[in-house]
């Protein structure tokens, strides 16, 4: 007779889910400042692009996957106000956070794993994410995921880390990844072991070009990424078959 039991992989998914969801949950009163402070205040800027890549549309509908206290879904309002943005991340305490501030009560918020979105296909005109990539616990299954749930013609914009290539400045990337931002969250947080699995999950990550090929294995066209920071960060896009 079949089991009932999950299987091996099935168990490694739901252990990652949970690690992940205790660590955003414990560091969302201060996750916004960390942000400014690791990025050394850079990281409003580098949103405020990938809404622009996203080419929004006014009353156009866009999901911020991963949304965490909502800073994607903010600026795609103030860059087009009347559009109908959805911010949508599985921690609740981030969007607990979010919701109190400004603009929030313009949002639509949802609980959602990004492995199994609870929205119809062809939903959304555009989707956007910020640091989702290399948290979640099946890579291809959350891609294959924002396809469906993307209108035919529809961009998917993502910022994340990337594996930087060596060069002169690596081991002071190094320190501020594996000393100042440990420091800075266990100062401001209390919370060293999340701004160390922060460090790790970046340096573990795909280098940006192996990003964009899972992105054209899942589905999207016109992939294209931009590497910055350093080439520390690197946002990507793609976009969903027309017809």
């Amino acid at each position: 007779m079949p089991s009932d039991a999950p299987s091996a992989e099935g168990q490694r998914i739901a252990e990652h889910t949970r690690t992940v969801r205790g660590i955003f949950g414990r560091i969302a009163p201060r996750y916004d400042l960390m942000n400014r402070l690791m990025t050394f205040g850079q990281d409003p800027r580098w949103r405020r692009e990938v809404i622009r890549r996203a080419g929004l549309t006014p009353g156009g509908r866009l999901l911020d996957l991963g949304a965490g206290t909502g800073d994607l879904a903010r600026e795609a309002l103030r860059q087009t106000p009347d559009a109908r943005v959805t911010a949508a991340d599985f921690t609740l305490e981030m969007m607990q956070v979010g919701q109190r501030r400004p603009q929030a009560g313009a949002l639509t918020w949802a609980a959602a794993d990004a492995l199994h979105l609870p929205f119809a296909a062809a939903r959304f005109d555009a989707l956007v994410s910020g640091y989702l990539l290399r948290n979640v616990a099946d890579l291809d299954q959350a891609l294959r995921e924002q396809l469906r749930v993307l209108k035919p013609g529809g961009w998917m914009v993502t910022l994340d880390t990337t594996r930087p290539k060596r060069n002169l400045l690596s081991p002071f990337i190094y320190i501020h990844m594996h000393f100042i931002i440990p420091l800075l969250g266990t100062l401001l947080t209390g919370q060293r072991d999340a701004y160390t699995y922060l460090p790790d999950t970046s340096e573990n990550f795909l280098a940006a070009e192996a990003l964009a090929e899972r992105l054209r294995a899942a589905g999207f066209e016109q992939v294209g990424f931009h590497r910055f920071n350093f080439g520390t960060m690197a946002i990507h896009w793609g976009r969903k078959r027309s017809g």
